[in-house]
């Protein structure tokens, strides 16, 4: 029993600590990106999660300047890809090049690419033809790459945050559904309040343009994480997560909207994704545990990319968010 209590007065202390360290986290990327609160934390909660994310706006709205204010913050290394339809595998990864020795001897060495950073901003990611999306499968899976028969490990830790135009879709390329999966979330960017884009005009057309500071090392992120996991996820959460996911796939769902209108729904991997995420949210509110309100927060942005509606959903102006949100609604 002594064993249990220090365990527990352990995940307090821990839990505590982060909330503080979360909060400064915050604060510190609040100075840089205006009006985005929703957007922040769920950039949060990914990272926190381990995972990567999809972000997806229209232009403008700061995407990259969200990246590069996350890898500042968190202590990480950060590089941008700019996606183009001539970018190829070997511009990501990497490459192999023929060198000479001063004795004449031949050998291969490895140049190392961009991927090999502990932030990676994939930049218009759905430019880039399907070969070289790929590139990023098992790097986003495996956190390794495989490059001539050999494979080298990448820095922990390792996220990827894409960008995506909902617009503007001439030249571009459909992310297969196998990489949408491998996103923890694809986190919506809409436009900034006026409150909001007030204090942004104010404070970028002037001249002390505020810049971003650091406020945990990577380290300390990794640490997070493994907290992360630690934290105890009670029957009724794990219930919700099971319900919700499984009620989405028209081939176990007892809801006729979705055997209807639903084409393909998420798989094991979503469930995972959810597990991993409203722990990660109960921590960044300063909870121990998260609730069912956890999970229905983050049902949006964990299903809407695992998920896709048929041609009779689209006859009958039946959209995702509203299938999902009918799927939440289930939960109370």
């Amino acid at each position: 029993m002594q064993i249990a209590t220090a365990a527990d007065d352990s995940l307090i202390r821990d839990v505590e600590g982060l909330g503080r360290k979360m909060m400064a986290v915050r604060d510190r990327i609040g100075r840089v990106i205006f009006g985005q609160k929703t957007v922040i934390d769920q950039s949060l909660i990914t990272i926190l999660s381990g995972g990567h994310a999809l972000l997806i706006g229209v232009p403008g709205l700061a995407k990259t300047r969200l990246v590069e204010t996350l890898g500042t913050v968190l202590g990480l290394s950060a590089k941008r890809v700019q996606f183009t339809p001539d970018l190829m595998p070997a511009d990501i990864l990497g490459s192999e090049v023929l060198e000479e020795t001063e004795h004449g001897r031949r050998a291969f060495r490895f140049i190392k690419g961009p991927v090999f950073c502990q932030v990676l901003m994939a930049d218009e990611i759905n430019r880039a033809s399907p070969r070289t999306q790929s590139a990023l499968l098992q790097a986003m899976q495996e956190h390794q790459v495989s490059v001539a028969g050999q494979s080298y490990a990448l820095p922990a830790p390792f996220h990827v945050l894409a960008t995506q135009n909902p617009i503007e879709q001439e030249g571009t390329y459909p992310l297969p559904e196998a990489q949408l999966d491998r996103f923890l979330m694809q986190i919506d960017v809409g436009y900034p309040d006026r409150e909001a884009e007030i204090l942004m005009l104010l404070a970028t057309t002037g001249n002390n343009d505020e810049r971003p500071a650091q406020a945990m090392s990577a380290e300390e992120l990794i640490a997070a994480q493994r907290l992360v996991r630690r934290v105890p996820v009670g029957e009724a959460v794990m219930n919700a997560i099971l319900d919700l996911v499984r009620a989405g796939r028209p081939e176990t769902s007892d809801l006729d909207l979705v055997r209807k209108h639903v084409a393909w729904g998420p798989g094991p991997r979503a469930s995972q994704a959810l597990m991993l995420a409203v722990r990660a949210h109960a921590l960044l509110d300063g909870r121990l545990a998260p609730s069912v309100d956890d999970v229905v927060a983050l049902a949006a942005p964990v299903l809407r990319h695992r998920m896709a509606v048929n041609f009779a959903a689209r006859a009958d102006g039946v959209g995702l968010e509203q299938v999902i949100e009918r799927l939440t609604e289930r939960l109370g």
